[in-house]
C-alpha cells in the first residue's frame, strides 16, 4: 500500500457519546463482516467489538485504546486503507490517548447530538490539537428526539476558540450521524442508508500520513500487546523509511541505551486482525513480534544508523493512593495472591502498558504508593488485581501536591453538572461546601428543564461528591470533571460529615443486632455476613464513630414471653461497589479487596489501639 493511500484517523469522543458503535458500523459497511460476525466477535447478541474487556462489557465504557483497519473505495475510484483508533473517552485514561494519538493524522470529534461538548470532550481535544490533528466533527445521535445540531456546532466553534485553535482548525468539516441506525450526512435533515458522507470526508479531509519514506527506519512503540505463543507485541507506527521482516534493528529505551536485535515476525492490521507482511511502509501501523526488551516509549532504529524518536509526553498523576498487604482477620481465605512480592511484581508488570501510572515504595516494604489520573483509573486497577486473584488493602486516595517556586498547589477541575432545575439550589448547596468557583451557567435546552453548570473545585473536593449529587437530585443529576491546572489550596473541606459503626466482636452479623441498632444508622452488611473486630458495618447518624455489637443473638431460655415476640425487621443495606468505598472511607480507614469482598475497616483493628493513638495526636497537635 502506497503512503498516498492511507489515512490514520483517532476517534475522540466523551464517554457514552458512540464513538465504539461507530466504528462497529463502519467496520460492517466495509463489507469485511456480517451483522452476526459482529456480534458474535463482540461476545453476545449487538454487543461492541471494540469493547473486547470484561469490565469495558459492564461498565459500557472504553478503558484500553485498540485499532482496526478497513479498505474503501473513493466516488473518485481510488482505494484507501483507513487505521481507526478508538480512544477512551474518560479523561483518567488520559494515559492511553496521549499515547496513541500519535498514531494518527487526523481525527474524528464526535459530540452527542444534545449534550453537545462535555467536559471529557474538551481534554481529548486539547491533546489532538497539541498534536496538530484537525478534526472533523460528527455529530452523533442526530436521531435523537431532543437533538439540537445546530446549538451543537456553535458549541463545537466555542471550545476550540477556547481552546485557541488557528483559523484553518476552526473552518472544521461537519458530518451528521447515527451511529446506531447506520448513515451520515452532510446536513442533519438527511437519512441515508450508509455512512459513505463521513468515508469520504475521511478521504478528503484527513491528510496521507507524515513521515521520511527515504530516511533510515524508525518507529515508535505506542502500544505493547501479549501472545501466549509469541510473548511480547510491540504495535506503533513507521515514522521514517521502511521496516522489514527479518530485519536487524537497534531498540532504544528511554534511557536512550540501544540493543542489537532482529525483527521475528512482522505483521499490518487487517479489519479486526493481523496479516503477516513482508515490510510495512512510512506512516503505516504495524505490530512486530521478537523484540525483547521493549517498552512504551521505545524506538526501533535501523541498526547501521539507530535515532531515537520524541518520547510520548505524558501529563503526571493527580491522585495516589496506598497499597498495602491484606493483614485483616479474614485475610488468606479468598485470594491466592497475598504477598508483598506477588502485589508488587503485579504493578511492576502494569507500569510496562500503562504510562500513567506511577509506582514508588511505601513507608514499609509490605506498602506501594500508586499514583494514577483519577479515582476511576485505579479503581480499574483494583478491580482487575482481584479478578486476578490478589487480595489487598488500600488507603484513601490522597491528591498530588506540587511544589513550584516555594509555593504549594494542587490540583484544581472542571466540574459540570447537568441537572433539572428543581434541583439546582441542592447542586449549589453540596459543592459550595466544597471550596467550588461558578465559572458559567444557562439553561441546557429551548424549554429551560435542565440547567447546565460549570464549577473550578479542588479535585480533593471531588472525592465522594458525585454520589451525594445524584442524592440530593434524585439521581437525576449528570455529573463529569477532567482536570484544569493547578492553583494554591483553597481552604479546609469537610468531606463526610457522619462517623461509621465499628463492629466490636467477630462473628457472623444477626438480624436480631441489626434491628436494635436500628436508629444508629444505615447498615452495609447483610445478616449473616461474616464480620470482625474493627470492620466498618455501617454509617453512624451523628458526627464521631460509635462502636457495636452486630452479632449478639437473642438469648435462647424456657420461658415463654408474656406477649408475642416481634419479628426483626431490618431494613435494606446500603450496597457499596469499589469505588464508592473509596470515596467513603477516611484517613483512619482502608478497604479491604478480595476476590469474593470488598470490606471497609479500620486501620488500627482493637478500640484501645484507636483511641491510644487518638491521645498521641491530640498531644503531639498541642
Amino acid at each position: 500500500m502506497k503512503q498516498d493511500s492511507l489515512r490514520n484517523v483517532a476517534i475522540i469522543a466523551h464517554v457514552d457519546h458512540g464513538k465504539t458503535t461507530l466504528v462497529d458500523r463502519l467496520l460492517y459497511q466495509s463489507g469485511r463482516y456480517r451483522a452476526a460476525e459482529l456480534d458474535k466477535l463482540a461476545g453476545g447478541q449487538h454487543g461492541l467489538v471494540f469493547d473486547s474487556g470484561d469490565l469495558e462489557r459492564e461498565r459500557g465504557i472504553t478503558i484500553f485504546s485498540k485499532n482496526c483497519a478497513i479498505e474503501y473505495q473513493t466516488l473518485a475510484g481510488e482505494t484507501l486503507r483507513i487505521n481507526l483508533v478508538d480512544t477512551p473517552g474518560h479523561a483518567d485514561f488520559g494515559g492511553e490517548v496521549e499515547r496513541v494519538l500519535t498514531l494518527a493524522d487526523g481525527a474524528l470529534l464526535l459530540v452527542d447530538a444534545f449534550e453537545g461538548p462535555m467536559p471529557q470532550t474538551r481534554f481529548v481535544l486539547q491533546k489532538a490539537l497539541a498534536q496538530g490533528l484537525r478534526p472533523i466533527v460528527v455529530v452523533n445521535k442526530i436521531d435523537r428526539p431532543d437533538a439540537r445540531p445546530d446549538e451543537v456546532v456553535t458549541e463545537v466553534f466555542d471550545l476550540l476558540v477556547d481552546l485557541g485553535a488557528e483559523d484553518d482548525v476552526l473552518d472544521f468539516p461537519v458530518v451528521f450521524a447515527s451511529a446506531k441506525q447506520g448513515f451520515a450526512a452532510e446536513s442533519p435533515g438527511e437519512r441515508p442508508s450508509d455512512m459513505r458522507a463521513l468515508l469520504e470526508k475521511i478521504a478528503k479531509c484527513v491528510p496521507p500520513p507524515r513521515g521520511e519514506p527515504d530516511e533510515p527506519t524508525q518507529v515508535l512503540v505506542t502500544t505493547i500487546d501479549y501472545s501466549d505463543f509469541v510473548g511480547r507485541v510491540a504495535i506503533g507506527r513507521v515514522m521514517a523509511g521502511k521496516l522489514a521482516d527479518r530485519q536487524r534493528v537497534a531498540v532504544i529505551d528511554r534511557h536512550g541505551v540501544a540493543t542489537q536485535q532482529q525483527v521475528g515476525q512482522l505483521f499490518t492490521f487487517e479489519g479486526l486482525g493481523r496479516k503477516q507482511v513482508e515490510s510495512v511502509p512510512c506512516g503505516d501501523l504495524c505490530a512486530i513480534v521478537g523484540l525483547e526488551p521493549i517498552g512504551i516509549g521505545d524506538t526501533v532504529a535501523a541498526a547501521e544508523a539507530p535515532r531515537a524518536a520524541p518520547r510520548i509526553q505524558v501529563d503526571e498523576p493527580t491522585l495516589h493512593m496506598t497499597f498495602r498487604v491484606n493483614d485483616g482477620p479474614l485475610a488468606g481465605r479468598d485470594g491466592s495472591h497475598v504477598t508483598s512480592r506477588k502485589i508488587g511484581d503485579r504493578l511492576e508488570r502494569e507500569l510496562r502498558s500503562d504510562v500513567a501510572l506511577r509506582v514508588t515504595p511505601g513507608d514499609t516494604m509490605e506498602q506501594y504508593r500508586v499514583a494514577g489520573r483519577g479515582l476511576m483509573h485505579l479503581g480499574i486497577l483494583i478491580e482487575n488485581l482481584r479478578r486476578e486473584g490478589f487480595e489487598l488493602c488500600v488507603g484513601k486516595p490522597q491528591v498530588v501536591v506540587r511544589e513550584e517556586g516555594g509555593k504549594r498547589l494542587e490540583p484544581v477541575e472542571l466540574l459540570v453538572v447537568d441537572v433539572p432545575e428543581e434541583h439546582q439550589n441542592a447542586v449549589m448547596a453540596l459543592v459550595g461546601d466544597r471550596r467550588a468557583q461558578l465559572l458559567k451557567m444557562n439553561k441546557k435546552t429551548a424549554g429551560g428543564s435542565f440547567v447546565h453548570l460549570e464549577f473550578s473545585i479542588p479535585a480533593r473536593s471531588l472525592i465522594g461528591l458525585r454520589s451525594r449529587l445524584l442524592s440530593a437530585t434524585g439521581g437525576n443529576a449528570v455529573v463529569h470533571h477532567t482536570v484544569l491546572g493547578f492553583e494554591p489550596p483553597r481552604g479546609a473541606v469537610t468531606l463526610r460529615a457522619n462517623g461509621v459503626l465499628i463492629a466490636s466482636e467477630p462473628g457472623q452479623a444477626t438480624a436480631y443486632a441489626m434491628d436494635a441498632l436500628d436508629d444508629r444508622g444505615v447498615f452495609f452488611v447483610r445478616p449473616g455476613d461474616q464480620v470482625y473486630e474493627g470492620q466498618v458495618v455501617g454509617e453512624h447518624c451523628k458526627a464521631g464513630d460509635l462502636v457495636v455489637n452486630i452479632v449478639r443473638g437473642k438469648k435462647l431460655t424456657n420461658i415463654r414471653a408474656a406477649g408475642k415476640d416481634d419479628n426483626s425487621q431490618v431494613r435494606p443495606p446500603r450496597d457499596m461497589s469499589l469505588e464508592m468505598c473509596l470515596e467513603y472511607i477516611d484517613d483512619d480507614e482502608l478497604v479491604e479487596v478480595t476476590p469474593k469482598h470488598v470490606r471497609m475497616r479500620k486501620l488500627m483493628l482493637r478500640e484501645p489501639d484507636r483511641r491510644r493513638e487518638s491521645r498521641r495526636l491530640a498531644a503531639a497537635s498541642v
